[in-house]
Protein backbone atom coordinates (compact mmCIF):
# COMPACT_ATOMS: atom_id res chain seq x y z
CA UNK A 1 0.00 0.00 0.00
CA UNK A 2 2.86 2.32 0.99
CA UNK A 3 4.71 1.93 -2.71
CA UNK A 4 0.71 2.89 -4.21
CA UNK A 5 0.59 6.04 -2.00
CA UNK A 6 4.29 7.08 -2.99
CA UNK A 7 2.75 6.33 -6.76
CA UNK A 8 -0.36 8.78 -5.64
CA UNK A 9 2.11 11.33 -4.65
CA UNK A 10 -0.20 13.08 -2.48
CA UNK A 11 1.75 15.59 -1.92
CA UNK A 12 0.60 17.24 -5.32
CA UNK A 13 -2.77 16.57 -4.78
CA UNK A 14 -3.28 20.71 -3.30
CA UNK A 15 -3.02 21.44 -7.14
CA UNK A 16 -6.11 19.70 -7.52
CA UNK A 17 -8.06 20.62 -4.56
CA UNK A 18 -7.07 24.56 -4.41
CA UNK A 19 -8.36 25.26 -7.92
CA UNK A 20 -12.00 23.62 -6.38
CA UNK A 21 -11.48 25.30 -3.23
CA UNK A 22 -10.95 28.82 -4.41
CA UNK A 23 -13.90 28.23 -7.03
CA UNK A 24 -16.28 28.02 -5.08
CA UNK A 25 -15.61 30.52 -2.45
CA UNK A 26 -15.70 32.71 -5.47
CA UNK A 27 -19.18 31.37 -6.22
CA UNK A 28 -20.80 31.62 -3.37
CA UNK A 29 -19.10 35.57 -3.34
CA UNK A 30 -20.56 36.18 -6.22
CA UNK A 31 -24.03 34.68 -6.16
CA UNK A 32 -24.36 34.21 -2.16
CA UNK A 33 -24.66 30.45 -2.57
CA UNK A 34 -22.87 27.53 -3.14
CA UNK A 35 -24.07 23.46 -4.36
CA UNK A 36 -21.84 21.00 -1.72
CA UNK A 37 -22.88 18.25 -3.92
CA UNK A 38 -21.66 19.59 -7.12
CA UNK A 39 -18.18 20.46 -5.16
CA UNK A 40 -17.87 17.39 -4.24
CA UNK A 41 -18.00 15.58 -7.33
CA UNK A 42 -15.94 18.61 -8.93
CA UNK A 43 -13.05 17.72 -6.42
CA UNK A 44 -13.24 13.89 -6.86
CA UNK A 45 -12.99 14.30 -10.20
CA UNK A 46 -10.30 16.54 -10.23
CA UNK A 47 -8.24 14.34 -7.54
CA UNK A 48 -9.11 11.61 -9.75
CA UNK A 49 -7.64 12.80 -12.75
CA UNK A 50 -4.35 14.18 -10.54
CA UNK A 51 -3.78 10.72 -9.83
CA UNK A 52 -4.22 9.28 -12.76
CA UNK A 53 -1.93 11.86 -14.33
CA UNK A 54 0.56 10.80 -11.58
CA UNK A 55 0.37 7.23 -12.73
CA UNK A 56 0.72 7.79 -16.09
CA UNK A 57 4.00 9.87 -15.60
CA UNK A 58 5.44 7.29 -13.19
CA UNK A 59 4.82 4.44 -15.75
CA UNK A 60 5.73 6.18 -19.05
CA UNK A 61 8.87 8.40 -17.33
CA UNK A 62 9.93 4.40 -16.69
CA UNK A 63 9.33 2.91 -20.02
CA UNK A 64 11.34 6.08 -21.91
CA UNK A 65 14.44 5.98 -19.33
CA UNK A 66 13.88 9.28 -17.81
CA UNK A 67 13.96 8.37 -14.18
CA UNK A 68 17.33 6.96 -13.64
CA UNK A 69 19.96 6.07 -10.52
CA UNK A 70 20.78 9.80 -10.74
CA UNK A 71 17.30 11.39 -10.08
CA UNK A 72 17.39 13.46 -6.35
CA UNK A 73 13.55 13.61 -6.40
CA UNK A 74 11.22 10.92 -4.93
CA UNK A 75 11.40 7.56 -5.41
CA UNK A 76 9.38 6.45 -8.37
CA UNK A 77 7.56 2.84 -8.26
CA UNK A 78 7.97 2.02 -12.19
CA UNK A 79 11.69 2.68 -12.44
CA UNK A 80 12.14 1.18 -9.36
CA UNK A 81 10.19 -2.39 -9.20
CA UNK A 82 8.20 -1.69 -6.83
CA UNK A 83 4.87 -1.93 -8.72
CA UNK A 84 5.01 -3.34 -12.52
CA UNK A 85 4.11 -0.98 -14.82
CA UNK A 86 1.25 -2.53 -16.74
CA UNK A 87 -0.27 -2.57 -12.59
CA UNK A 88 0.20 1.44 -12.88
CA UNK A 89 -1.27 2.13 -16.13
CA UNK A 90 -4.66 -0.01 -14.98
CA UNK A 91 -4.61 1.98 -11.74
CA UNK A 92 -4.28 5.18 -13.86
CA UNK A 93 -7.13 3.73 -16.05
CA UNK A 94 -9.34 3.32 -13.09
CA UNK A 95 -9.32 6.35 -11.94
CA UNK A 96 -9.98 8.34 -15.11
CA UNK A 97 -13.07 6.00 -15.14
CA UNK A 98 -13.79 7.37 -11.40
CA UNK A 99 -13.25 10.88 -12.78
CA UNK A 100 -15.47 9.86 -15.93
CA UNK A 101 -17.96 8.99 -12.94
CA UNK A 102 -17.72 12.20 -11.71
CA UNK A 103 -18.21 14.18 -15.06
CA UNK A 104 -21.29 12.45 -15.95
CA UNK A 105 -22.84 14.42 -12.47
CA UNK A 106 -21.77 17.15 -13.68
CA UNK A 107 -22.88 16.83 -17.29
CA UNK A 108 -26.19 16.67 -15.95
CA UNK A 109 -26.24 20.20 -13.71
CA UNK A 110 -24.21 21.82 -16.90
CA UNK A 111 -24.45 20.01 -19.66
CA UNK A 112 -22.44 20.59 -23.15
CA UNK A 113 -19.68 22.69 -21.33
CA UNK A 114 -17.95 19.51 -19.03
CA UNK A 115 -17.92 17.27 -22.02
CA UNK A 116 -15.56 20.52 -23.54
CA UNK A 117 -13.62 20.64 -20.41
CA UNK A 118 -13.83 17.14 -19.57
CA UNK A 119 -12.63 15.38 -22.82
CA UNK A 120 -8.95 17.41 -23.24
CA UNK A 121 -8.71 16.73 -19.06
CA UNK A 122 -9.43 12.87 -19.87
CA UNK A 123 -6.76 12.62 -22.53
CA UNK A 124 -4.21 14.74 -21.17
CA UNK A 125 -3.80 13.07 -17.47
CA UNK A 126 -2.20 10.27 -19.82
CA UNK A 127 -1.12 12.82 -22.89
CA UNK A 128 1.09 15.07 -20.54
CA UNK A 129 4.23 12.31 -20.55
CA UNK A 130 2.66 10.33 -23.69
CA UNK A 131 0.91 10.25 -26.64
CA UNK A 132 2.66 11.61 -29.69
CA UNK A 133 3.17 15.01 -28.06
CA UNK A 134 3.69 14.45 -24.76
CA UNK A 135 4.16 18.04 -23.17
CA UNK A 136 6.38 17.58 -20.58
CA UNK A 137 8.69 16.21 -22.85
CA UNK A 138 8.26 19.18 -24.95
CA UNK A 139 8.74 22.09 -22.30
CA UNK A 140 5.40 23.02 -22.16
CA UNK A 141 4.14 21.36 -18.51
CA UNK A 142 3.97 24.45 -17.20
CA UNK A 143 1.85 26.09 -19.64
CA UNK A 144 -0.57 23.14 -19.45
CA UNK A 145 -0.40 23.73 -15.39
CA UNK A 146 -0.97 27.02 -15.49
CA UNK A 147 -4.50 26.51 -18.41
CA UNK A 148 -6.04 22.78 -16.65
CA UNK A 149 -5.14 23.79 -13.09
CA UNK A 150 -5.57 26.70 -13.12
CA UNK A 151 -8.06 28.77 -15.53
CA UNK A 152 -10.12 25.78 -17.15
CA UNK A 153 -9.83 24.16 -12.72
CA UNK A 154 -11.17 27.60 -11.42
CA UNK A 155 -13.69 28.59 -14.38
CA UNK A 156 -15.44 25.37 -14.56
CA UNK A 157 -15.56 25.15 -10.91
CA UNK A 158 -17.57 28.55 -10.80
CA UNK A 159 -19.67 27.23 -14.15
CA UNK A 160 -20.83 24.67 -12.42
CA UNK A 161 -21.80 26.51 -9.71
CA UNK A 162 -23.32 29.78 -11.09
CA UNK A 163 -24.13 28.78 -14.84
CA UNK A 164 -21.57 31.39 -16.47
CA UNK A 165 -18.14 31.61 -17.41
CA UNK A 166 -16.69 34.37 -15.13
CA UNK A 167 -13.80 37.20 -15.80
CA UNK A 168 -13.19 36.60 -12.11
CA UNK A 169 -12.53 33.38 -12.37
CA UNK A 170 -10.47 33.57 -15.28
CA UNK A 171 -7.92 36.06 -12.91
CA UNK A 172 -8.16 33.95 -10.05
CA UNK A 173 -7.63 30.92 -12.36
CA UNK A 174 -4.40 32.48 -13.68
CA UNK A 175 -3.31 33.26 -10.17
CA UNK A 176 -3.80 29.94 -8.93
CA UNK A 177 -1.86 28.50 -11.62
CA UNK A 178 1.03 30.22 -11.97
CA UNK A 179 1.38 28.91 -7.98
CA UNK A 180 0.78 25.40 -9.41
CA UNK A 181 3.22 25.86 -11.63
CA UNK A 182 5.86 26.59 -9.28
CA UNK A 183 5.77 23.47 -8.50
CA UNK A 184 6.20 21.64 -11.93
CA UNK A 185 9.33 24.30 -12.39
CA UNK A 186 10.99 23.43 -8.81
CA UNK A 187 10.65 19.52 -9.91
CA UNK A 188 12.35 20.34 -13.75
CA UNK A 189 14.74 21.95 -11.79
CA UNK A 190 15.61 19.45 -9.05
CA UNK A 191 15.70 17.00 -12.45
CA UNK A 192 17.02 19.14 -15.42
CA UNK A 193 20.39 17.60 -15.28
CA UNK A 194 18.89 14.21 -15.46
CA UNK A 195 16.51 15.16 -18.04
CA UNK A 196 19.25 16.77 -20.21
CA UNK A 197 20.76 13.50 -20.55
CA UNK A 198 17.42 11.55 -21.35
CA UNK A 199 15.52 13.55 -23.78
CA UNK A 200 12.80 15.50 -21.31
CA UNK A 201 13.77 18.71 -22.93
CA UNK A 202 11.31 20.59 -19.70
CA UNK A 203 11.41 24.19 -19.73
CA UNK A 204 14.13 24.04 -16.78
CA UNK A 205 16.39 21.93 -19.92
CA UNK A 206 15.22 25.10 -22.34
CA UNK A 207 15.94 27.80 -20.24
CA UNK A 208 19.01 26.63 -18.70
CA UNK A 209 19.61 26.45 -14.79
CA UNK A 210 19.41 30.58 -14.22
CA UNK A 211 16.46 30.72 -16.78
CA UNK A 212 15.10 27.87 -14.89
CA UNK A 213 15.40 29.51 -11.63
CA UNK A 214 14.10 33.19 -13.10
CA UNK A 215 10.77 31.59 -14.48
CA UNK A 216 9.84 30.41 -10.20
CA UNK A 217 10.33 34.16 -9.51
CA UNK A 218 8.46 35.34 -12.59
CA UNK A 219 5.76 32.96 -11.84
CA UNK A 220 5.45 33.49 -8.04
CA UNK A 221 5.25 37.81 -8.62
CA UNK A 222 3.22 37.36 -11.77
CA UNK A 223 0.51 36.15 -9.08
CA UNK A 224 1.36 38.76 -6.73
CA UNK A 225 0.29 41.46 -8.81
CA UNK A 226 -2.60 39.93 -10.11
CA UNK A 227 -3.92 40.54 -7.47
CA UNK A 228 -4.47 44.12 -7.77
CA UNK A 229 -6.67 43.77 -10.81
CA UNK A 230 -9.28 42.72 -8.62
CA UNK A 231 -10.04 46.45 -7.97
CA UNK A 232 -10.99 46.48 -11.28
CA UNK A 233 -13.62 43.78 -10.58
CA UNK A 234 -14.53 45.84 -7.31
CA UNK A 235 -13.48 43.58 -5.03
CA UNK A 236 -10.36 44.98 -4.15
CA UNK A 237 -10.09 42.97 -0.41
CA UNK A 238 -9.80 39.57 -2.60
CA UNK A 239 -6.52 41.11 -3.09
CA UNK A 240 -5.18 40.11 0.43
CA UNK A 241 -4.76 36.69 -1.01
CA UNK A 242 -1.89 37.19 -2.01
CA UNK A 243 0.06 38.73 1.48
CA UNK A 244 1.60 34.55 1.26
CA UNK A 245 3.11 35.54 -2.09
CA UNK A 246 4.62 38.43 -0.70
CA UNK A 247 5.98 36.80 2.49
CA UNK A 248 6.48 32.75 2.19
CA UNK A 249 6.63 33.56 -1.61
CA UNK A 250 9.70 36.02 -1.39
CA UNK A 251 11.92 33.71 1.07
CA UNK A 252 11.15 30.84 -1.54
CA UNK A 253 12.44 32.95 -4.09
CA UNK A 254 15.19 33.72 -2.37
CA UNK A 255 16.10 30.06 -1.85
CA UNK A 256 15.28 29.12 -5.62
CA UNK A 257 18.58 31.91 -6.58
CA UNK A 258 20.32 30.20 -3.52
CA UNK A 259 19.79 26.38 -3.07
CA UNK A 260 21.67 23.96 -5.54
CA UNK A 261 19.73 21.90 -7.92
CA UNK A 262 19.36 18.72 -5.95
CA UNK A 263 17.37 17.16 -3.04
CA UNK A 264 17.41 20.32 -1.38
CA UNK A 265 15.03 21.31 -4.16
CA UNK A 266 12.36 18.62 -2.21
CA UNK A 267 12.05 21.14 0.78
CA UNK A 268 11.06 23.91 -1.59
CA UNK A 269 8.29 21.71 -3.36
CA UNK A 270 6.99 21.58 0.09
CA UNK A 271 7.02 25.14 0.29
CA UNK A 272 5.51 25.74 -2.80
CA UNK A 273 2.58 23.59 -1.91
CA UNK A 274 2.06 25.29 1.53
CA UNK A 275 2.07 28.87 -0.49
CA UNK A 276 -0.52 27.41 -3.06
CA UNK A 277 -2.71 26.14 0.36
CA UNK A 278 -2.67 29.59 2.29
CA UNK A 279 -3.23 31.42 -1.21
CA UNK A 280 -6.67 29.85 -1.15
CA UNK A 281 -6.92 30.13 2.41
CA UNK A 282 -6.51 33.60 2.39
CA UNK A 283 -9.17 34.13 -0.25
CA UNK A 284 -11.62 32.04 1.27
CA UNK A 285 -11.26 34.47 4.75
CA UNK A 286 -11.13 37.85 2.56
CA UNK A 287 -13.95 36.28 1.04
CA UNK A 288 -15.97 35.93 4.17
CA UNK A 289 -14.65 38.77 6.44
CA UNK A 290 -15.20 41.43 3.91
CA UNK A 291 -18.23 41.03 2.36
Amino acid sequence: MSSWILAARPKTLPAAIVPVWAGCVLAWKLQGSWNPWLAFCTVMGAICIQIATNFFNDAIDAVKGADTAKRQGPTRVTASGLISRRAVFTAATIFLVLALACGVVLYQAVGWPIIAIGIPSLYLAYGYTGGPFPLAYRGMGELFVVAFFGIIAVGGTVLIQTGQWRDEAMLLGFQIGLLSAVLISINNLRDRAEDATTGKNTMAVRLGDRGARFLIWLEIKVAAFCGLIWLKHQLPWLGLATIPLWTLGMYLSFCVFTFPADRRMNRLLALGGLMLVLFALCFHVAAVVFL
